[in-house]
């Protein structure tokens, strides 16, 4: 059967739905619950699951008696029926994220050896957990925040800025929670699934120190307050290092490469030959779009690295660094495949779709988009300029045009980007 374009479509947006589905909390948690407490067991949780992550625990376990608070991102709420939600802004924090994050610090403390805390973590818990280290305000962490996002930093660099002016990250949660038992279940978001990084590790011991913090914002040219300034000049009040939190355990429930497993083996049923690149790719989005154009390329012409019909898989984090002109409307998977679009520039027999498994690339409802071979010749059609548009980092604009873009909704689980280039 030969591939065309509603064929080629109609298995690119299967694979992201079988990638989304592989890491669905409610399928996954149970699995990984430890035994039942003596004591106590208070719920804590942050990120954009942690609400459906409570609902599933809810139902994993309906004889305990289960309390607590999670903090989620605005929509993603569920129904629960002990367990507090709150929603809060992402990427970008509000008073419901500083609200929240003191809401989860008053849960924990208090605690004895029999008492259980089951922290459910996922991508978004930092922004979403946002409790000020002493001598700082919310305004103070939004404008790092804000900074941290424009400057072209990966994750594991905000992180290390976010953990140390926070009273609640970096492992503080947990050392809070002492000597209660800290069992922490995750899905993961972040490029190598360190569980000190994803969701800026509360309730995981921190490596990392006030003088790489400091050496992240002079790299980056980002010049802070006088108080934020004046907190990471502290040597004092250091995050807890690793060895100093003997009562937390760490569970992975979700990791992208569980995604890309679980769409390789679709891609198989598909009649495809799938190729994981990699689950931790990171750089810059545009960069990495020229990068896999020379792959698939080869694979067309050559039949290398894999023959056709094939499909190159790929997860992790890319980076859009904004520049000082004004930007359009984008986002990460977006901008990776309009620079993968200009670098292809038509070549046939190749189609594509990206998107944050999330449901969210940037700040807008767009979870990704379809690339096909007519694209940028459709969206010329209409007067538009696609390599003035991805120097402006207006992608979501242009595959709207297109028609392509895909909208899902929140999805409620969150395993980082998916990428997936269809060639015939």
């Amino acid at each position: 059967m030969t591939w065309d374009d509603a064929r080629a479509r109609q298995a690119l947006r299967a694979l992201f739905d079988a990638a989304v589905a592989a890491a669905d909390p409610r399928k996954v948690l149970a699995a990984h619950l430890p035994a039942k407490p003596r004591g106590r067991c208070i719920v804590v949780g942050g990120g954009k699951s942690a609400a459906v992550m409570a609902a599933a625990l809810e139902d994993a376990w309906p004889d305990v008696a289960l309390e607590g608070t999670v903090v989620t991102r605005y929509g993603h709420a569920v129904p629960t029926r002990r367990i507090e939600v709150i929603e809060a802004s992402h990427p970008v924090p509000d008073a419901n994220s500083q609200r929240g994050a003191l809401r989860l610090l008053e849960r924990v403390r208090g605690l004895g050896p029999d008492d259980l805390v089951l922290a459910l973590m996922s991508g978004g818990a930092s922004a979403l957990l946002a409790a000020p280290a002493q001598g700082l305000t919310l305004a103070d962490k939004q404008a790092v925040n804000r900074a941290l996002l424009a400057c072209g930093a990966n994750i594991a660099e905000m992180n290390c800025v976010r953990k140390h002016l926070s009273a609640i990250k970096g492992g503080r949660l947990a050392a809070a929670a002492a000597p209660a038992h800290v069992v922490t279940l995750a899905i993961s978001d972040v490029p190598g699934d360190d569980p000190a990084v994803i969701g800026s590790g509360p309730t995981v011991p921190d490596p990392t120190t006030f003088a790489e913090a400091r050496a992240l914002l002079a790299r980056y040219g980002i010049e802070p307050s006088p108080a934020v300034a004046a907190r990471l000049a502290r040597e004092d009040d250091e995050t807890p290092k690793p060895g100093s939190l003997p009562h937390a355990d760490f569970r992975l429930i979700a990791a992208p490469m569980m995604a890309l497993r679980q769409a390789a083996q679709t891609a198989r049923g598909l009649g495809l030959t799938p190729a994981i690149l990699g689950d931790a790719l990171e750089g810059e989005a545009r960069d990495m779009g020229t990068v896999m154009a020379g792959i698939a390329r080869s694979v067309r012409a050559h039949g290398e690295p894999l023959a056709a019909p094939a499909v190159l898989l790929s997860g992790g984090e890319t980076t859009v660094t904004m520049g000082h002109g004004p930007a359009g409307h984008g986002g990460r998977n977006t901008e990776f495949l309009l620079g993968l679009a200009v670098a292809l520039d038509g070549a046939p027999g190749i189609w594509a779709a990206a998107g944050d498994t999330d449901g969210v690339d940037g700040m807008d409802d767009v979870a990704g988009a379809l690339l096909c071979p007519d694209t940028l010749a459709r969206v010329r059609a209409t007067g538009l300029d696609p390599r003035r548009m991805l120097a402006g980092h207006d992608s979501h604009s242009l595959f709207d045009a297109a028609g392509d873009l895909i909208r899902t909704g929140p999805t409620l689980t969150n395993v980082n980007d998916f990428r997936a280039i269809l060639i015939a």
